[in-house]
């Protein structure tokens, strides 16, 4: 298997793994992360930033060896701004889950201190390489 399929199955597997895990106390940022890229905002903010026409895209970006920076670059788009709109969608959800209970506050706290980092790494294609 080459390793760009591996790293597109491992990150469609992440994401699947991921997604069950996202209402459970013991969560952390990193568990935020794939649902995002494969599905953010129903796309449409993420598929503007990127500047993408539609998932499949970022999917076959994604399977080619691509990362989002290198998608968003070929489609002159703003790398920094995907990373802000990221960072913003996830920090919404860590204070919903914060506000509803299923996190406590030092869960939140530690939480949100990872998200530039995991953002950033998942946007340049650091994780898998």
């Amino acid at each position: 298997m080459s390793p760009k399929r591996i790293i597109v199955v491992g990150t469609i597997a992440f994401a699947i793994t991921i997604s069950s895990m996202i209402g459970s106390d013991n969560a952390n940022a990193q568990t935020a992360i794939a649902p995002q890229i494969m599905k953010q905002d129903t796309g449409d903010g993420f598929l503007r930033a990127l500047g993408a026409a539609d998932e499949e895209e970022v999917y076959q970006a994604l399977y080619t060896g691509m990362s989002l920076a290198e998608l968003a670059e070929s489609h002159n788009s703003d790398v920094q701004e995907l990373i802000r709109l990221q960072i913003a969608e996830l920090t919404a959800q860590l204070d919903e889950r914060l506000a509803s209970g299923s996190l406590t506050l030092e869960d939140y706290q530690a939480q949100k201190a990872e998200l530039p980092e995991i953002i950033i790494s998942s946007v340049f294609g650091l994780n898998g390489r």
